[in-house]
């Protein structure tokens, strides 16, 4: 087609988003016919049927999974390029903010950034929700705006990432627990109970790779999804916990902790967030009072010597 119909990327895109002509067609409040003859220009137009039956559903061609996540963003762009530019009014700014994190976050940062929020924009709300994976899934359907953590293998392409800081595990034990006293030795470590974090449920960790390397193996007395958990158990049980020294600062009020001894990378605490908002002045906003609270708390707290916090 030496001109092409733009409007047809709308409709693909609420086509392969919706995964039905009924659902598009109400999205789009278009009639069913309407919505099947657009359709059909589509599939004449790219040479691909892009939607087959199957039962009593629809999926994709493999087509139409190539073009989901491009035609998203190309209609994300041109909406964001044909909007009116609007100052940014923050005392009348009136809108609820979703934000997705793993345990620790919000005891060590909500507060401060609710008093900041409070401060500029009293009009907005704060939702915060768990975290209990790395699906960007959420992201892209837009039931978050935006989420904390570190980047994994299910986290879309498309999602915008920036970092906030810089983290490394650190064991934790409670108080009067044998490792508070004495050099924490590898052999020392591994021969303690410990409680491992997994939010996939496996039995084994970046910890125990490590110890293997050393020809040690520590025993696993329980494996838990999130930090809050492990930590409880640590504790209470009188486990070892090896956490996140920076994202759990005060879930360990009152606990030992100690440095791992053994070679752990560092871990990168990102900001994550899908492109839709890039352009969203309210959105960046939010986004630099996320980055601002964190750095300032990095700098007050540093990363302290071992011993009870």
């Amino acid at each position: 087609m030496s001109h092409p119909d733009l409007n047809l990327l709308i409709t693909l895109d609420v086509l392969l988003g919706e995964g039905s002509v009924a659902r598009a067609a109400r999205r789009l409040r278009l009639s069913p016919s309407a919505m099947s003859r657009a359709l059909a220009r589509l599939r004449e137009t790219t040479g691909d049927p892009l939607l087959v039956r199957a039962g009593r559903g629809l999926v994709p061609t493999p087509r139409a999974l190539e073009l989901r996540e491009r035609v998203g963003r190309v209609v994300e762009e041109a909406q964001a390029m044909l909007r009116p530019a609007e100052k940014l009014d923050l005392a009348r700014l009136a809108r609820t903010f979703t934000m997705r994190n793993s345990d620790g976050f919000v005891e060590n940062f909500g507060p401060a950034l609710i008093a900041r929020i409070g401060e500029e924009a009293p009009g907005v709300r704060m939702r915060f929700v768990p975290k209990p994976d790395k699906d960007s899934t959420p992201l892209r359907d837009g039931s978050v705006d935006l989420e904390t953590g570190v980047i994994g293998t299910t986290t879309g392409p498309e999602i915008r990432a920036q970092t906030l800081f810089r983290d490394r595990f650190v064991g934790v034990v409670r108080a009067g627990h044998p490792l508070c006293e004495g050099i924490v030795t590898p052999e020392r470590y591994a021969a303690g109970r410990h409680v491992l974090v997994s939010r996939r449920n496996l039995d084994k960790g970046p910890i125990d790779d490590a110890l293997e390397i050393l020809g040690l193996q520590r025993q696993i007395a329980t494996t838990v999804s999130g930090f809050l958990e492990a930590l409880v158990f640590a504790r209470t049980a009188g486990l070892i916990a090896s956490v996140p020294e920076r994202y759990t600062g005060h879930l360990r009020d009152g606990m030992f902790r100690f440095t791992i001894p053994l070679a752990l990378p560092e871990i990168t605490i990102s900001l994550l967030w899908h492109p839709r908002h890039d352009a969203d002045p309210a959105h960046r906003w939010l986004r630099s009072c996320v980055r601002d609270v964190c750095a300032e708390k990095q700098r007050a707290i540093g990363v302290a010597a071992d011993g009870p916090d």
